[in-house]
């Protein structure tokens, strides 16, 4: 047998195929200009001050919350129907949508991170975001995730008015 035909373990592994650090930059660039130019919607975007809300010293609990001015945020948002809870003073039908942000636009360009307990105005309505999800990693890779998805239900009068 010939030495020539044996195998051996390379020094070092194999670069990954598309899938470094100016891939994933084409992918944000690209789906900032779907987004901001396509199919995208507007809507305004409006973060709770932790440093200026009043919280309750015992419970943790918000007593008055208070939000930082508007941002205007590019997303897709997807009608999802109405959310009906029945509770023993009756039964409450609000309308409710989903709304999917791309992550790196709104931490690195816009510096905005997406809680539940934040509001949304979206057309005329307020909606107060109350899951979030983040169902995508970019080619595969779980550290980088690309997209955040908030599930919204429509605030009720008086609780945000903007």
């Amino acid at each position: 047998m010939s030495d020539e035909n044996e195998w051996s373990q390379p020094t070092s592994p194999p670069p990954p195929l598309f899938l470094g650090e100016k891939e994933r930059d084409y992918v944000k660039q690209v789906n900032d200009e779907l987004l901001e130019r396509v199919i995208g919607q507007d809507i305004l975007y409006y973060p709770i001050s932790l440093e200026h809300t009043n919280f309750h010293p015992i419970y943790g609990e918000c007593i008055d919350k208070i939000y930082y001015p508007p941002i205007r945020v590019y997303a897709l948002v997807t009608w999802q129907g109405y959310v009906t809870e029945t509770t023993n003073l009756g039964i409450d039908r609000r309308p409710s949508i989903t709304i999917n942000f791309h992550k790196r636009r709104l931490t690195e360009d816009q510096d905005l991170y997406v809680r539940e307990g934040d509001f949304v105005l979206y057309g005329e309505t307020y909606y107060e975001i109350v899951t979030l999800n983040e169902p995508r990693a970019i080619f595969g890779q779980i550290e980088h995730k690309m997209e955040v998805e908030a599930k919204c239900i429509k605030a009720r009068k008086g609780v945000f008015n903007g």
